[in-house]
Formats: C-alpha cells, structure tokens, sequence
C-alpha cells in the first residue's frame, strides 16, 4: 500500500452510529476514502464519506469491494431492534444472510487487509448461573434459542469461519456493552426513557454500559491499528439497576417474574419500549464483563465509565408522563397475586429443569 491511507467501507451507514462512525473514520488521517454502504441513504450530512446504496444481501457487494480497492471492512449493520427492520424475519435476514453475504464478498477480495465487526456483550447471555465477570473465551452458561442474541452468536460464529479461511485478513470482533448516550434510540434507551420504569421484584441486576463516543472511537481504533482477536469494550465500572433509576429520578413498579412479560408486550404493542427476551433476562440477572483484553491487548480506554455514560444520557431526559405511566399502573393493578406454596406440595428440587 506504500504511504496511501487506509480505504474502508462501512455497512449499516444510513443508522446515526453508523453515519457518525463513517465520518469519524473520514477525518482520520490515517484514512484515505471511506465508503459508505447502506440499502437505504442516510439521513443527515455524511461528509467526506463516499455512499453506495447497496443490500449487503446482495452478491454486488462483492463488486463494490473489489472496484473501490477496499482493505478495511468495519461491519456496523447487525441490528437488535425487530421495529426498526420491518419485523423480527427480516431483522434475522438482515443479521445473518447479510454478514454471510459480506463475508463471501470479503472472502473474494485478494485486497483485504481488516475485517472490524461490531457485535455486542448479549452474546454471553444473561442467567442466575453466569460468573460474575465473563471473559472473551467463556461461552453464555445457557445458548441463545431465538431473536437477537442468537443472530449475534451466528454472526460472530461466521466471522470466526472467515477468520480461519483468511489468515491474512487481521479479524477485528468487538462485543460492545449495552451503548448508551444523548442520541442513542435502543431497547435499553428506551426502558430508561419511560415515565415510571417496570422492574423485575426481588432482582438488582448489575449493568455496564459503553457510551456512544467509545463506540465509535473504539471502531476508529480498530480499524487503523494493527490488532486483531475479541474483545469486551465496556466502561469502567458496574451499575446496579436500582442506582441507575435512582439517578435517574424516576419511579418504579416492581413486577413479579410472572408478569413481566405480559407487561413487556403491552409496551410493546404501544410503541413504548421494545421488551425482547434478552432484554428481561438482563433486567433480571444482569451482566458482567472483563475488559483487561481491551486495555491490553486492543490497547483502548473508554473516556466514560459506565456511570458517567450513564449520566450523559441522563441530562437528556424529561418528565413524559402520559400513556405509559397510565398503562404501567393499570397492569400493576390488575395482576394476580402468585399463588401461596403450601408446604404440603413437592419443592422444587435445587438443579432442576429450567424453565427461564
């Protein structure tokens, strides 16, 4: 490549993080043109930033890499909210056929040098068996059976495939915490944006979050540096659930298991929240990560702690009131108390099937 800067293409640019990310990656001077790549053009101004609107779906992806002498691919398209991509079948489409769509494209492309994909910590899951901090080489103590976290885990699944069939490509993953910030508009966004927040009784899970500046920091990172492997990108720190609303200043309804997800659908049959199964299962075990492989070995830190991100997205919230502190009371009202165990019935046996 001689003294030519980098040439990268990015999928998912028509979503902010993946517009910003874009001209972030623009105005490196480590970067000679950035390619940006989306089904749909992106809202907003895109800068220096090239825009192919092209279905990575679709074989031209190929085409596209190979013409534009692309060496940095950084993969931002993998989605988590069904809303947003025309239903859950099309956001799988989206996720999987995809990813397994660019890396046949990747896989073709003599040129290649990085591959940086986006995923996410949901790949570890979130159950009451869980260590208290999972590392990049512990596997979720439960596999993913449906919606987001199992398209993440096939995504990442592929990408190791393409990283054994081209060593000479420097094979970038990095498993963001839950992104978090003024503009960022995601399932746990939204949970915190609502007037009265639903918790799950008798939980605190632990939180970590990764604010949407380190996101797309990190990826600029990733992209111009030679490094490669997996890697937890989260803020310093943890939040309990309970400190977190407490910062904010909202009520809570506390919810038995049982109802929470009834609850969860209401809302998000009322456009208020998007309650997936990963989401309550964070909201009631949480999560932990170790970030010591970021530091070290990617070489990164986040300029925000998990709480200080936390509190960034704070500042931009407003009193809402209205439909969904009127529909949260009235499902709180209305759910029947769980019935009393008598001591006569069989207990649960500790170890037993698992119904979560």
């Amino acid at each position: 490549m001689g003294s030519a800067g980098r040439v990268v293409l990015v999928t998912g640019v028509s979503r902010d993080l993946g517009r910003r990310f874009a001209r972030a990656a623009a105005a490196d001077p480590a970067v000679d043109r950035v390619i940006g790549v989306d089904a749909v053009p992106p809202h907003g101004d895109i800068g220096d930033v090239s825009f192919v609107r092209a279905d990575i779906r679709n074989p031209v992806i190929a085409k596209v890499i190979v013409k534009e002498d692309v060496d940095t691919v950084v993969h931002m398209s993998v989605i988590a909210t069904p809303g947003s991509a025309g239903g859950r079948n099309t956001m799988k489409e989206l996720n999987v056929i995809g990813t397994m769509q660019l890396l046949a494209a990747c896989q073709k492309a003599p040129g290649l040098e990085r591959l940086v994909v986006k995923s996410t910590t949901t790949v570890y899951g979130a159950s009451s068996r869980d260590p208290a901090m999972f590392t990049e080489d512990m596997e979720p103590r439960r596999a993913a059976r449906a919606g987001y976290a199992k398209d993440v885990a096939e995504v990442e699944s592929y990408v190791r495939g393409f990283a054994r069939r081209r060593p000479d490509v420097a094979v970038t993953l990095l498993r963001a915490a839950n992104v978090i910030g003024p503009r960022v508009t995601s399932p746990l966004t939204s949970y915190f944006r609502l007037p009265v927040i639903p918790t799950v009784l008798g939980h605190d899970p632990r939180l970590q979050f990764l604010h949407e500046r380190d996101l797309i920091e990190v990826l600029r990172h990733a992209a111009v540096n030679d490094v490669a492997g997996t890697f937890n990108v989260a803020g310093d720190g943890i939040l309990i659930l309970s400190q977190a609303v407490r910062r904010l200043q909202r009520p809570t309804v506390a919810l038995p298991p049982f109802a929470v997800g009834g609850v969860g659908s209401a809302l998000r049959s009322a456009r208020l929240a998007d309650f997936s199964p990963e989401q309550i299962d964070l909201l009631t075990y949480g999560r932990g990560v170790d970030t010591t492989r970021m530091r070290t070995g990617l070489g990164f830190e986040p300029a925000y702690t998990t709480a200080e991100a936390f509190a960034d997205f704070g500042l931009t919230l407003t009193p809402t009131g209205g439909r969904a502190e009127k529909l949260l009371a009235r499902m709180a009202r209305s759910l029947p108390e769980p019935a009393p165990v008598s001591s006569a019935l069989p207990q649960p046996v500790p170890g037993g099937v698992d119904h979560g």
